[in-house]
């Protein structure tokens, strides 16, 4: 069965990109380049479902807004 995913990207602290699947909680993975990354979260993704499997209930990604607290 296909699947897309959308994967958010952060860059931490010390400048690793981090790979997250809201859609797919706790699977997440880290890189130093991009190319990396969807590698390695493709591999996060097939895990995923080779563990939980291909019927999940599926959310539809909306999108991402930030938000500033304080001045």
């Amino acid at each position: 069965m296909k699947h897309d995913f959308h994967m958010v990207i952060e860059r931490d602290e010390e400048g690793w990109l981090v790979g997250s699947v809201p859609a797919l909680p706790g699977c997440h993975t880290q890189a130093q380049t991009l190319d990396e990354l969807r590698e390695r979260m493709q591999e996060a993704i097939e895990g995923y479902l080779d563990t939980y499997g291909d019927d999940l209930a599926l959310t539809e990604f909306v999108g991402i807004q930030k938000i500033t607290i304080g001045a």
